[in-house]
């Protein structure tokens, strides 16, 4: 039932979407936001952004055709935000995210061979960004260097290009230290810290949701290499670098140093491209249903527990 409602990209179906998130907002934010003005505000800020970053992955999977006329993409990511409301709570993790998705909007419409070095300066770009709000984004720019050994083979200027947008980044944020701080790099300005200390996950309620989300992104993952062979020799190249980036976001959770749930935000959009491409080949219907269930039913039973 679930899956037929968003079987086809209609305008309510981001209402519906819009609402799922707007819920988990507030079932997270209620009591700070009636008691903190300036706390509403910046709760409102980060909400907005949620909502402007799947509307972006909507837009980012019509574009380049990524998957067929349906919204089984955002309903996921609307639904992974339940699962993981942590998210909410980390404005960095949010920007960071958002400037994330503006390179793989770049690195993944390579594959029309238009305006490819404006594209590859764009990805080192936002990416560098990305950087700045949360360091481990760096490792996103493997992504870009798969693109380039697909996309531009042949042409050894295009590989200078992407290190050319990171280092207009650099230039700018030693313009702006040297003018308002007096020093080239600023301690807070790249903070490498990793762990991989994992108690924080040793609760009933991380052991749920963890389980739910790796046992789904390993059948999903499984079966989206299985047929990416038979994918349109076109797009193959940015299906490949969707699911390479879902294996760098995955990376990125295991090594962040502060684990409650927020670093899997990195994993949602390639995450839900990989769902939609899945869910719209099922036959079965109740099969489809299941995996959608499972993300519904997740955060109720973490509030039981």
């Amino acid at each position: 039932m679930i899956t037929s409602i968003f079987n086809k990209s209609r305008p309510i179906n981001y209402v519906l979407v819009a609402i799922f998130v707007f819920i988990y907002f507030l079932s997270l934010n209620l009591q700070f936001l009636v008691s903190d003005i300036s706390y509403a505000l910046i709760g409102i800020a980060r909400f907005l952004i949620v909502l402007f970053m799947i509307f972006l992955l909507d837009f980012i999977i019509s574009k380049n055709n990524l998957s067929k006329n349906n919204s089984y993409a955002i309903l996921t990511f609307g639904l992974l935000v339940g699962v993981f409301p942590e998210i909410f709570k980390h404005s960095n993790l949010l920007l960071a995210n958002l400037f994330v998705l503006f390179a793989l909007r770049r690195i993944i419409s390579l594959h029309s061979n238009v305006s490819l070095k404006k594209k590859l300066f764009d990805a080192g770009f936002w990416i560098m960004i990305a950087t700045l709000f949360y360091f481990w984004s760096i490792l996103f720019f493997s992504i870009v260097i798969v693109a380039l050994i697909y996309h531009s083979q042949n042409d050894i200027k295009n590989t200078i290009i992407p290190f050319i947008g990171i280092a207009v980044v650099l230039i700018i944020l030693l313009v702006y230290n040297i003018i308002f701080h007096d020093v080239f790099i600023r301690y807070t300005n790249f903070q490498p810290f990793a762990s991989l200390d994992f108690t924080a996950y040793n609760s009933k309620e991380n052991i749920v949701r963890l389980t739910v989300f790796f046992t789904t992104l390993l059948w999903i993952l499984i079966y989206f290499f299985r047929v990416l062979p038979d994918k349109n020799n076109k797009l193959k190249p940015s299906y490949f670098l969707i699911a390479w980036s879902s294996i760098i976001a995955v990376l990125i959770t295991v090594i962040a140093p502060l684990k409650n749930g927020s670093e899997f935000l990195f994993v949602f959009a390639p995450f839900s491209i990989i769902m939609a491409n899945y869910i719209e080949v099922i036959s079965e219907k109740w099969f489809k249903e299941i995996f959608i269930i499972l993300l519904i039913i997740t955060p109720i039973i973490n509030l039981l527990l």
